[in-house]
């Protein structure tokens, strides 16, 4: 067996939980949590006589995520019905779109660990309702059903099968999660099941270009699983057909625990679901208007601030990625770099300051006031010599946070922190180390030079750190050499 011969061919159908307060077409509370079967009503119940109606949020959310990933906006387009039974599908169909959908085409761009880009190509984006949850394992006997997600907003993103490996999933999927939590659309939380897909896995000679029969492995809500489960059906496909079977149109779960695919039902087609337009729903029109609106809100996005920081900050891929990876973080770095030129400095401070400090107090870049006017005024400091680097990040830092109203300078001088370049001052510092140490400058007249150092560590300790360093070090070169 040569997975050399074959090639994998992937589609994702990725399901995204919309951060509406509201359900699709109630006013349940769509929130995460709560007690089991709380956050229902007869509407999401479907309970008869019951009639939904439309989420506006839901619409203008579709339409954001499909402007972002440059799809085209269907001014016209409407809601259908999804025929099926499952216990936890109280209505016993699903609203959502088959012939018109909100958008169509578009592409997710994805940057690889080689750093090349691929614009993964879409199908298109829909909007539907979630269904509620069934759970196996509370009761030996039973399953159980919570109706809680059940009507929760959704938009479906449908790529084409344009996919070639577990490294390229992992990519898409974190760039969608990364570009719904920076449009503010949804919080793209894998674990509690606001972001899930589906892998639509098959395979091909290499080289050829029909499409085999494809084995859809269901709801992956983990992207390491999802990468273990397209790499075991990859080989389990192959190894059929190297045997001389033929792979079925199947629907598959994935164990988590042995790593394994296994068959829930044969692949279902369009027409076994019997869509039709809900009759209960007129259709969605989005005046050009209100389409412009919606666009002149978007944020720039995260691959645009990435060619800005790489082409025009001439900052690393390491530094960019970690600026772009949240979107105040890297509007943070905007507004810091309208102030001060030295993008590096602006960098360094988000990346190694900003960010572990919300770390360490388990907070999200959502969750705080930036002080943009401390940070950008803790820069000028250092930028003039009146405080060190380390003395900005070890002492001033974190008194911005605490002092936030409070000028940078006026801290720095309650602290008595601002280095001193007086002349004078630091002459005598040198004088005594000199008079202290006159072995070690016997030696280091004798050209071992690097007790610089050890000189330039004692002359900060006798100003308790006030000496500007760049001062200090020329006073000192100069009267060591005399």
């Amino acid at each position: 067996m040569s997975s050399k011969k074959y090639e994998t061919i992937i589609g994702l159908e990725t399901h995204i939980q919309l951060g509406t307060k509201s359900k699709a077409f109630c006013g349940d509370d769509a929130r995460f949590g709560g007690a089991p079967n709380t956050h229902i009503s007869a509407i999401s119940l479907g309970h008869p006589g019951t009639l939904p109606k439309l989420n506006k949020t839901q619409i203008e959310y579709a339409v954001k995520l499909s402007l972002a990933l440059n799809a085209k906006i269907n001014l016209t387009n409407n809601f259908d019905r999804k025929n099926y039974f499952y216990t936890d599908l109280p209505k016993g169909y699903q609203i959502t779109q088959d012939n018109a959908p909100i958008s169509v085409g578009g592409y997710v761009p994805i940057r690889l660990a080689d750093g090349t880009v691929k614009n993964v190509e879409l199908h298109h984006i829909h909007m539907e309702e979630d269904a509620g949850k069934s759970i196996h394992d509370l009761d030996s006997k039973n399953s159980m059903v919570d109706l809680n997600r059940a009507g929760v907003p959704l938009v479906e993103v449908v790529s084409e099968p344009d996919l070639r490996s577990g490294e390229e999933v992992d990519a898409f999927m974190n760039t969608l999660r990364r570009l719904v939590r920076w449009l503010d659309i949804s919080d793209g939380n894998m674990e509690h099941g606001s972001m899930r897909c589906d892998c639509n896995v098959s395979i091909r000679p290499m080289g050829s270009q029909e499409l085999f029969a494809r084995c859809e492995v269901k709801n992956m809500n983990s992207m390491r699983f999802a990468r273990k489960a397209i790499d075991f059906e990859t080989k389990r496909q192959i190894k059929l057909v190297e045997k001389g079977g033929k792979v079925r149109q199947q629907t598959l779960q994935f164990d988590s625990v042995t790593g394994t695919t296994s068959p829930l039902r044969d692949k279902e087609d369009a027409h076994d679901y019997r869509y039709f337009p809900d009759p209960d729903l007129p259709p969605i029109v989005i005046s050009p208007e209100e389409l412009a609106r919606i666009k002149s809100e978007m944020p720039a996005l995260p691959w645009e601030l990435y060619e800005k920081f790489t082409q025009e900050f001439q900052l690393s891929d390491y530094d960019t990625k970690i600026l772009t990876e949240e979107k105040n973080i890297a509007f943070l770095m905007l507004e810091l770099c309208k102030k001060h030129d030295n993008y590096k400095a602006c960098a360094n401070l988000l990346i190694d300051k900003v960010r572990p400090y919300l770390a360490e107090n388990d907070l999200t870049d959502t969750e705080v006031n930036f002080p943009v006017e401390r940070f950008s005024e803790l820069l000028d400091l250092v930028a003039a010599d009146k405080v060190s680097n380390s003395v900005a990040s070890q002492k001033l830092f974190p008194e911005i946070w605490k002092n936030s109203d409070t000028p940078v300078a006026d801290l720095a001088e309650k602290m008595n922190l601002i280095q001193s370049s007086d002349s004078d001052f630091l002459s005598d510092l040198a004088d005594e180390l000199l008079e202290k140490y006159p072995d070690k400058v016997a030696v280091y007249r004798k050209g071992k030079k690097g007790l610089i150092g050890f000189f330039m560590g004692e002359l900060m300790k006798l100003s308790k750190g006030k000496a500007n360093p760049k001062e200090a070090n020329a006073i000192l070169r100069k009267k060591l050499e005399g």
